[in-house]
């Protein structure tokens, strides 16, 4: 359902469309070729209230309450809505609705709204969020004006619900100064409802793009504007654009998008032509005096200098004590590779275990032993092992395990300890007694007593074993290769790393 939320452009109609079928199929029209012109996926939305019970009838004709003679003086019906509904649709656009009452719900369900809006207003309305979740459609809600303890409460409500929903950080004052559009606030709600969209609904001066491209930086997967059409009887608002303010608000937001986008999530694209404009600046090795092949060559034996050239190595390749594979002249470039040992492997893989943790937010303290479990030896840790974090063995037991991306732990069963797998981060595979279990943060899993089990991560994962007292020795393996090898050979421990 994400999918269906993230890079969304949502056009409001602004002023209820004036209360004109037309002027709202005009809207709808203007969208529509701003829509098609960037290939993005919109959506329009409109508001929908049941006036003859939405306004109390003592106040229905009242010109000194606000909002009311604008709802009243732009007043449609079921049927005209309906019509302007199906011009979403036929734009190829997504249909959207903010009710503001039950009676409003009912309408959205038998017009086959796409997705249901939640305006800041109405985002502690109980009675109406609970009409609301009982239709099983997607929901984006509002924030404005909620303290995060408001949005913890809504989260949870729409979770026990079921729903499928996603937040929009949003400022309830119209027009928005800049300096209180508290774009950060959509970093806190990415990471505190990591499992789904974020977005932001603006309300600054139309002609400042700057919002949403830093929106987007800051990690909004949805973009809402306030959309009309002025003329000669109709002047916008202040924080509603007309249509050439509209398209430049979206080509602002693909640029940002652009800019801000990773080739791989998980990975840092770097193009060949950054690694040769850093090369062309690196210092290479040059050795001081002749050296003949065999000999060891020590820090003193060279120098570093630009330029560097290609298959020459740079200076922080060098190691001392590498031994030269030919006869080198005074002044000559090194041209030796950088040596593979278990020692590097080692610092290698540390360095990943630990930015998967900065990643996820874990700290370890101080008091931890680090054991990495090599089954098959170093070389082949990254295929076949798992970092394990020794924080606490009494009667109870706490580890957290990492697992490298790609890597897989090997069969295997424990006789003495009962344990309970809990996913931190990432993604794993579980096997137990040959059946896969795929989990997803915050899934638990136990493993009892003599069960066989593996598990196997495609792009990484922590998570966390609670067991009883582990016990040396305690580890009988299917592969009779790691069966026949000591514990101490199959495995290295770090008191610091």
């Amino acid at each position: 359902m994400k999918q269906m939320f993230n890079d969304l452009f949502i056009f409001e109609m602004a002023n209820s469309h004036q209360g004109s079928v037309e002027h709202g199929l005009d809207i709808v029209h203007a969208m529509g070729k701003i829509a098609r012109k960037h290939n993005i996926k919109a959506a329009v939305k409109l508001q929908y209230r049941n006036l003859d019970t939405f306004i109390h009838p003592d106040y229905v004709n009242r010109e000194d309450i606000p909002h009311v003679p604008r709802f009243m003086g732009t007043r449609l019906t079921y049927e005209q809505f309906s019509v302007i509904v199906e011009a979403i649709r036929e734009e190829g656009m997504v249909t959207m609705v903010t009710p503001f009452d039950e009676d409003s719900v009912e309408w959205c369900m038998d017009q086959g709204i796409d997705i249901i809006k939640v305006a800041s207003c109405s985002a502690l309305d109980w009675p109406l969020l609970t009409q609301i979740a009982k239709t099983h459609k997607p929901v984006i809600l509002s924030t404005g004006g909620k303290s995060i303890s408001d949005i913890d409460k809504i989260y949870n409500f729409l979770v026990h619900k079921n729903c499928e929903f996603a937040f929009m950080h949003c400022v309830a004052e119209y027009p928005t100064p800049m300096e209180h559009l508290q774009l950060d606030f959509i970093n806190k709600m990415s990471r505190r409802y990591p499992n789904i969209t974020i977005g932001y609904s603006g309300h600054e001066n139309p002609e400042d793009n700057t919002v949403p491209m830093l929106a987007i930086a800051k990690g909004a997967k949805i973009l809402e504007r306030h959309v009309g059409l002025p003329n000669e009887k109709i002047t916008l608002n202040a924080y509603s654009m007309n249509p050439e303010q509209a398209e430049r608000w979206v080509q602002a937001a693909l640029n940002a998008k652009t800019i801000c986008s990773m080739k791989n999530e998980s990975k840092k694209y770097i193009t060949q032509d950054e690694i040769d404009s850093l090369h062309s600046l690196m210092r290479g090795v040059y050795v001081k005096r002749d050296i003949q092949a065999g000999e060891t060559i020590a820090r003193d034996d060279v120098f570093f200098a630009m330029p560097c050239f290609d298959k020459q190595m740079t200076s922080g390749e060098f190691y001392d004590g590498v031994a030269a594979s030919r006869d080198y002249k005074a002044k000559e470039q090194l041209q030796e590779k950088k040596k593979l040992s278990d020692i590097n492997l080692v610092r290698s893989v540390i360095h990943d275990a630990k930015g998967m943790l900065y990643e996820a937010g874990i700290a370890l303290g101080n008091d931890f032993e680090v054991e990495l479990s090599h089954h098959y030896g170093m070389q082949h840790f990254r295929q076949f092992g798992a970092i394990i974090i020794n924080i606490i063995n009494r009667e109870y037991c706490k580890k957290l395990i990492i697992v490298l991306p790609g890597q897989k732990h090997p069969l295997h069963a424990h006789k003495v300890k009962e344990e309970t797998f809990q996913l931190l981060y990432g993604d794993m595979q579980v096997c137990i007694e040959g059946n896969m279990i795929n989990m997803t943060p915050g899934d638990i899993q136990t493993v009892l007593r003599s069960e066989n089990h593996s598990f196997t991560s495609v792009n990484g994962a922590i998570f966390e074993e609670v067991s009883t007292t582990h016990v040396r020795n305690d580890s009988y393996y299917e592969d009779e290769k790691i069966r026949s090898l000591d514990p101490i050979e199959r495995k290295t421990i770090l008191r610091n790393w």
